[in-house]
């Protein structure tokens, strides 16, 4: 069946407001004056203070209102909230008086007048700093609050977080805003294609399955289908990611085969297969994670797998384009990984620095290869200069790591740590000619007690935070860096 999907932004709740059926607005000077009456308590600011609110939003719109009417403009809202709201334009701050109102409240009266994105900029945290982060909030979902998968969006620090079958969305402000029930027992890979749209996939249930929030409902499957192949039945999908126009979503079956689809996301029709490979060896087992690099238009992929004799797994590259992998290495195998006997336990690729990162599995080393420059072996492994910082031997075990904002969080059962770039003038020259040992520097991110939490098993960015889910934990962590202004301290 052939889906079409199609997105409208929504009409503005600002162009039906009684407040603005003024027939014949005058522009009045900015710096005159305006009465408000808000809730019957009486405001009054200049021209200027409400135009800040953007030239979309209900106040702009009023102060268009002739100014020599004595009479003030009435709305019928809290006027304690808009006191709040209305320090907020004077000084681009909240003042202390906003601790009395919830999240939720201020919320709801900015998007009334028009000035949401005004208070998401006065509230956001400042950028992400991996040195500087700590615990601002845990989220738990109020039903099944373990979570078996999760994904950031749209860069705003929004995140979706799939618990048990229901996957439930948290905004900017980290505020509820909606929960889908699927048919799925559960989700364990989650990936959002759109604003509104899901893409879902589970080790229990065949099939890639894409859900609206905006609807709360099933728009579409994708499985995996060859009449030629009996062995190609109840294909699983191990891992989701997404391009401008493309998903990709790796599946498996029962017998171990496995294949990599490229869909259409306008038709959520099957463009083609990558990568088709079959039996139990480590260099042929699914993805277990696909990461879309724009830059260079090809699809990364990797798979770790832990036995009796150790870790073993593969890095591939995919051109899309022509179906093949262009560059590929495994871990042990094929190649000299530059250590041979201590294979990665966890790999990620930053496709801003176009690098590709290692954790080593048992001498914990961090190794990172220039995606411009693969070869044989194109690891080079980071050096801690700070004696006290140094990984020692037989500290690699289990390990999960993420690239985010120029950073590599690297999280090593219950603790985390971040490797920052350093910035001077020997490394750059050292840089030139390909990536170089002292390139990034190590730090603790946590604190003792919060390495007690549990084991880490996943780290993903959005926005200027950091979400992390630890095993057998209930809901995820949000780290956000704690030089903070003291707008978020009032909430």
């Amino acid at each position: 069946m052939k889906v079409s999907l199609k997105f409208h932004l929504p009409l503005s709740h600002l162009s039906s407001h009684p407040l603005m059926e003024d027939p014949n607005p005058q522009t009045a000077s900015t710096n005159a004056r305006m009465k408000l009456n808000v809730g019957g308590k009486l405001f009054e600011t200049t021209v200027s203070t409400l135009h800040s609110g953007g030239p979309d939003s209900l106040l702009s719109a009023l102060s268009n209102r002739p100014t020599g009417d004595a009479n003030s403009i009435f709305i019928d809202r809290d006027p304690e909230i808009f006191s709040v709201l209305l320090s907020l334009l004077r000084s681009n701050r909240l003042p202390s008086t906003a601790r009395r109102f919830s999240k939720q409240e201020l919320a709801d009266e900015a998007l009334y007048y028009g000035i949401e994105s005004r208070l998401k900029s006065a509230v956001s945290p400042p950028s992400l700093c991996g040195i500087d982060a700590s615990i601002v909030a845990t989220i738990r979902p109020t039903s099944d609050g373990f979570v078996s998968a999760f994904t950031s969006g749209d860069g705003d620090g929004s995140v979706w977080i799939a618990h048990g079958g229901q996957i439930s969305s948290y905004d900017w402000n980290l505020l509820h805003t909606g929960t889908v029930r699927t048919h799925l027992e559960e989700i364990t890979s989650i990936c959002r294609v759109y604003s509104e749209l899901a893409a879902l996939g589970s080790d229990s249930a065949a099939g890639l399955h894409f859900y609206d929030f905006s609807g709360n409902r099933n728009v579409g499957s994708v499985h995996w289908r060859d009449p030629s192949d009996p062995r190609i039945f109840k294909a699983r999908v191990s891992a989701i990611a997404d391009s401008t126009d493309s998903v990709f979503a790796a599946f498996y079956c029962p017998h171990k085969e496995n294949s990599i689809l490229v869909i259409d996301k306008s038709t959520l029709q099957v463009q083609s297969e990558l990568g088709r490979y079959t039996g139990g060896s480590a260099k042929n087992l699914v993805p277990g994670k696909l990461t879309w690099l724009p830059e260079t238009g090809l699809l990364f992929g990797s798979s770790i797998t832990c036995g009796a004799f150790g870790f073993s797994g593969y890095i591939r590259l995919w051109d899309p384009r022509s179906g093949k992998v262009v560059w590929e290495m495994n871990e042990p195998g094929s190649g000299r990984s530059g250590r041979f006997g201590d294979p990665f336990s966890a790999v990620d690729v930053d496709a801003e620095e176009s690098s590709i990162f290692k954790v080593c599995s048992k001498s914990g080393d961090l190794g990172m290869a220039d995606l411009r420059n693969l070869g044989d072996d194109p690891w080079v492994y980071l050096q801690e200069s700070n004696p006290s910082l140094r990984v020692t031997g037989g500290v690699g075990g289990y390990s999960v790591i993420h690239c985010y904002k120029k950073q590599v969080f690297v999280g090593r059962d219950g603790s985390l740590e971040v490797w920052s770039r350093v910035e001077n003038g020997k490394v750059e020259r050292e840089k030139e000619n390909g990536v170089c040992e002292g390139l990034y520097r190590r730090n603790f991110v946590d604190r003792l007690e919060d390495s007690e939490r549990g084991i880490i098993e996943k780290i993903e960015g959005g926005g200027d935070r950091l979400f992390v889910c630890r095993r057998e934990s209930e809901g995820i962590e949000v780290w956000e860096s704690s030089n903070s202004s003291t707008v978020v301290s009032v909430l």
